[in-house]
């Protein structure tokens, strides 16, 4: 019989802690420990949803525990790279909530790690990983209902929730810039649903438009993406109204050369409930598909990967090169922005 798959988490600093941990269990893998600095927002609803995880004192009780397989991280994004790197330098795979890391150096880093090391480092890109609707997209472009895909258009609004929000996700040397931050999910897409390995940032923009007391946050995004497969656009924000049912109408649209899909992930304003919509057109079929049952496939996978080191949840190559583009694109945009 084989080792049942044991993980803890490091950095409970954003909530997206909740979902990787969740979804890790649903998979069968066993939740022994968690470490945090200090008391961040997310601890009371942490411990309320994992009451019978055990916190430590000191994370080093967790790297040096070797029953435990992986570590998932989710502490503040500019703490994330030496978070990582030490997990794989103690033997471990990690999964990180994006952004992986903030920096280029940072990236660098990580890669001469994971090659050093032969760890898996990879970066739960939610809006792909945990979208039952982006799950089903994949299977109709694998099989081929849009023909080749030729262009993406990510569109990635998030509602600010002001109140909630902690110091370091105003200032941009903690987040990383909202390019790097929420722009990394369309990247992912991007580079998956188009097949491509590698792409050139053509044009990338930030800007702080309703936000002038807050400096350091970057409320509005946009890059475009090039590669010898296809073309992307992504826009980013944090202008999601009051009103919506939920935190952002993130859409993403695939086009093919035989048709499109349109995902509308997480709310369809004409529609009065319900999340995972799919519309999908081409020659033969012009339809709405609920696709809030199609799983999430890149938990199980990952936990494959683990005790088979393949990389069937995500290629390693792919995860270093999202966050590649999204650090250049915004590095792009923030030298734009500063007149270099």
């Amino acid at each position: 019989m084989s080792k049942k798959l044991k993980f803890a988490a490091i950095g409970l600093d954003h909530r997206h802690i909740f979902g990787q941990s969740a979804n890790m269990q649903e998979v069968g893998a066993e939740f022994v420990g968690y470490w945090t600095e200090g008391d961040p927002g997310t601890l009371d609803g942490f411990e309320k949803r994992f009451p019978g995880v055990d916190r430590v004192a000191d994370r080093r009780t967790l790297l040096e525990n070797t029953e435990i397989d992986l570590i998932l991280i989710a502490a503040i994004p500019s703490d994330r790279a030496a978070l990582a790197i030490e997990a794989m330098e103690h033997g471990k795979d990690v999964m990180v909530d994006k952004p992986g890391c903030t920096t280029l150096e940072d990236l660098e880093a990580i890669k001469a790690c994971a090659a050093r090391t032969g760890r898996i480092w990879s970066v739960d890109f939610s809006e792909r990983f945990e979208v039952a609707c982006v799950t089903k997209a994949a299977e109709l472009v694998q099989a081929g209902a849009i023909g080749r895909v030729v262009q993406t258009l990510g569109m990635g609004p998030h509602r600010l929730n002001r109140p909630t929000r902690p110091d370091w996700f105003f200032k941009n040397e903690h987040y990383g810039g909202i390019l790097t931050d929420i722009g990394s999910h369309q990247i992912d897409q991007f580079l998956f649903f188009t097949g491509s390995t590698d792409a050139e940032v053509t044009m990338a923009n930030v800007a702080n438009y309703a936000n002038p007391d807050d400096p350091g946050l970057q409320d509005f995004g946009e890059l475009s993406l090039r590669s010898d497969k296809a073309h992307g656009y992504v826009r980013v924000d944090w202008y999601t109204p009051d009103a919506l049912p939920t935190w952002g109408d993130g859409r993403l649209t695939i086009l093919g050369t035989e048709g499109y899909i349109e995902l509308r992930k997480y709310t369809d304003v004409t529609r009065s409930e319900g999340t995972d919509h799919l519309y999908l057109v081409n020659g033969e079929r012009c339809e709405y598909i609920d696709a809030s049952d199609a799983g999430y496939p890149y938990f199980g996978r990952l936990a494959d990967d683990i005790a088979n080191r393949t990389e069937t949840a995500m290629p390693q190559a792919h995860c270093f090169k999202v966050m590649e583009l999204a650090l250049k694109a915004q590095k792009m945009a923030d030298d734009q922005r500063k007149g270099r």
